[in-house]
């Protein structure tokens, strides 16, 4: 059994690849180029072939899943995020949100599902809570975010027919590099939202997205993993 997971490098990526390998799935994790952190999880995770590849680049892209001989898993998780007002948003960050969020998610499926049709899968998409609701000074971010749940949800009716479930994690705050950035009064901030009172784990998440992906009868659906900030 093999799986593809995009951003697999670090956060909940790289805590998805090691719950599949640890579970016998040989692994193909992409990154785009953090080479010091996908050194670092080679380390960490020698049974998992880490390839540098844009998942917002076609060429890139179908070379990768055009050297796999057959796959039962795809992990959307690969992202960027943008925090910025919209009156301050240039057309070429927007662009580059959208086409790595939305873009590529998009690609690795188009490329994914033809190695699924005979004998099915799973694939599962990372959104967020933003993608859910909205986050102010995040319009663009929350915008690609909603966009790949639209995807899920169609695509789901779309590839149950050929027996391929298609569903989506939402994250809340979770405890990963890029929440690094927020200040301990930031932070204080938001643990006051969040009822559980403090931040998700990469684990947290990436069980999540294999349950979902061992599951047979459940699609299309939208799993928030949030502690309940958004219900």
């Amino acid at each position: 059994m093999r799986a593809v997971v995009t951003g697999g490098t670090r956060g909940i990526g790289l805590a998805v690849c090691r719950l599949l390998s640890e579970s016998g799935v040989s692994v193909t994790a992409l990154y785009h180029a953090d080479e010091r952190a996908a050194e670092e999880a080679r380390k960490a995770l020698p049974a998992v072939d880490f390839v540098r590849a844009d998942v917002s680049n076609e060429a890139q892209v179908r070379e990768v899943f055009s050297k796999l001989p057959s796959l039962a898993y795809l992990v959307n998780n690969a992202g960027v995020s943008l925090f910025s007002q919209v009156q301050d948003t240039s057309l070429e960050d927007f662009r580059r949100v959208m086409d790595i969020n939305m873009g590529g998610t998009f690609l690795c499926t188009k490329y994914a599902v033809p190695k699924m049709l005979e004998r099915g899968g799973a694939i599962v998409n990372v959104s967020s809570v933003w993608g859910e609701s909205g986050g102010s000074c995040e319009s663009v971010y929350s915008a690609s975010k909603g966009a790949v749940i639209a995807f899920t949800k169609a695509l789901a009716k779309e590839l149950a027919p050929a027996r391929i479930t298609v569903n989506c994690v939402s994250p809340g705050v979770i405890d990963t590099q890029m929440n690094a950035h927020l200040s301990s009064e930031d932070k204080k901030s938001l643990f006051e939202e969040i009822p559980m009172g403090r931040f998700g784990t990469s684990e947290e998440v990436a069980r999540a997205i294999v349950s979902l992906l061992e599951s047979k009868y459940v699609t299309g659906q939208i799993l928030g993993v949030n502690g309940g900030f958004c219900i």
